[in-house]
């Protein structure tokens, strides 16, 4: 079972997606939004969460106090348990956030993206090349914010995400056979 760990909506339950998708493990959310919130990077933050899955990542960081989300979700089933997520949080937290899904890819969001965006979790599936991620991570840059914070799971094994030019590596952290990677607009 995955749920939002804490925040205004801590405790509540999320459905997931019966397949295609990696659950960030509760252990792994815990660490990254303490770290998140040690940092003061979600108070009112504007958050992307490309290849949302269940859409825990971006649902966490509105419990914890982020402003908006925009979830982003190309596979079908998963896109609409995602809304389901999205309607359940957004009713425990009442006026507070505003959150939409898109169904569609992480690309073809990216070439029509409102932004900015103040925090982006990029969590692709693990068979997309290194190279497929780049070419995501550039379309990316023009829709952050001046001081935005991008983080990337990946397997363990996969390698350091080739950062464009408006992006720099601040700092990775592997959780046995997942890795985050961090980044900040430059």
């Amino acid at each position: 079972m995955t749920r939002i760990i804490a925040g205004r909506a801590g405790s509540l339950s999320l459905d997931v997606p019966d397949a295609g998708t990696r659950p960030t493990s509760d252990r792994v959310r815990e660490s990254l939004f303490g770290s998140l919130e040690s940092s003061d990077l979600l108070r009112s933050a504007t958050v992307l969460d490309l290849y949302a899955g269940s859409g825990a990542l971006a649902l966490e960081a509105l419990s914890r106090g982020a402003r908006s989300a925009v979830l982003v979700e190309k596979a079908p089933k998963a896109a609409a348990v995602v809304q389901r997520n999205v309607d359940r949080v957004l009713k425990s937290l009442g006026q507070h956030s505003t959150a939409v899904v898109h169904r569609q890819s992480a690309d073809m969001y990216l070439r029509g993206a409102q932004g900015p965006f103040s925090l982006v979790f990029v969590d692709p599936p693990y068979d997309l090349s290194d190279d497929e991620l780049g070419a995501t991570l550039e379309l990316l840059v023009p829709a952050l914010t001046a001081d935005a914070c991008v983080i990337v799971e990946r397997a363990s094994r996969s390698s350091q995400p080739k950062w464009p030019t408006g992006l720099v590596a601040t700092r990775h952290k592997r959780y046995g056979d997942t890795t985050m990677w961090w980044a900040a607009t430059a």
